[in-house]
């Protein structure tokens, strides 16, 4: 008798991949249970990051390190990866008053994959090559790619190419990633999240475990730089009424001034929070204010000392 033939292994070793068998019933779910099953899934991916925290601190520090040579961040991703990776870099000028070209974010299919579903330019090798090309990356840039499942073509070629380069880089990935990738990157964050609520949907945990690194590292590199004084966002844009308002609250919080007061002094601060702060505290013009915030490598704290503590 003919033994049967053995079931074909469908599962993939990608852990984004695999079904997750806590939701494995959510289709028959009322609509509160799936609220609660996400919301349960949901609630693991801060420890996941958590756990590549010193990872996480090492590719801070070669974006500082990056930034200091003259260099840039660079994102470069595909579907939810590479949006995410652009938002990140078109929210550095308006949060930390960045040059545009100092973080990019390039994603497969370009401009249009932003707004429309081009998942297919994922597989796109030789796009991925000529991306960085098309970046001018240089030895002094670093790169960070970004890629859920942790094998996304496009992906694996540009960071191929920008090694070849010269460029640090670096791998975000919520998967083991490829050995080659393990052998060639500068540092890699794995905030393994596990299997998604539906199944292979990555713009869920995954989306959101990459969301908080990203946030946590753009931000951490900038409080490296100066950027922040004390908690307070100083080197702000002030492109809206909303960002005017913080920015004289800022002003007003620091140099203990009323509106008119900080207002004025942004004026003549030529816009600059960061350097009406140190003009009000330290009661100089704008010139001098300029020249002891230079001698503090932009450091408002080393400039004017500590800021005022958090009102209860």
């Amino acid at each position: 008798m003919t033994a049967p033939a053995p079931a074909p292994d469908f599962r993939d070793p990608r852990l984004t991949e695999q079904r997750n068998p806590r939701t494995e019933r959510i289709d028959v779910a009322t609509t509160l249970e799936i609220v609660d099953l996400i919301n349960a899934e949901d609630a693991t991916v801060a420890a996941a990051v958590r756990s590549v925290r010193t990872e996480l601190a090492r590719a801070i520090d070669l974006v500082v390190d990056a930034f200091q040579q003259g260099g840039r961040l660079i994102y470069v991703g595909a579907g939810t990866s590479g949006r995410l990776g652009v938002l990140d870099a078109s929210e550095c000028p308006p949060t930390f008053g960045t040059p545009p070209e100092m973080v990019v974010g390039i994603i497969a299919g370009g401009f249009q994959a932003l707004v429309k579903g081009l998942e297919g330019a994922e597989d796109d090798v030789n796009a991925g090559s000529r991306a960085m090309d098309n970046a001018a990356v240089t030895p002094r840039d670093f790169v960070l790619g970004i890629a859920a499942s942790g094998t996304t073509p496009f992906v694996r070629a540009a960071l191929a190419r920008a090694q070849t380069i010269g460029a640090k880089t670096g791998f975000l990935s919520c998967s083991d990633p490829p050995p080659v990738l393990v052998e060639t990157c500068d540092v890699l964050v794995l905030p393994k999240v596990g299997p998604e609520a539906l199944t292979g949907s990555t713009r869920m945990k995954a989306g959101t475990a990459t969301k908080l690194v990203l946030n946590t590292l753009s931000t951490g590199a900038m409080i490296r730089l100066g950027r922040a004084y004390g908690n307070l966002m100083v080197d702000l844009m002030a492109w809206s009424d909303k960002l005017r308002d913080r920015g004289e609250r800022i002003v007003m919080e620091c140099g203990g001034v009323d509106r008119q007061a900080a207002r004025r002094a942004i004026a003549d601060a030529g816009g600059s929070v960061k350097l009406a702060i140190v003009m009000v505290m330290k009661r100089v013009e704008k010139n001098e204010a300029a020249r002891l915030l230079a001698q503090a490598g932009g450091f408002v704290r080393r400039a004017v000392g500590d800021p005022p503590p958090v009102r209860k």
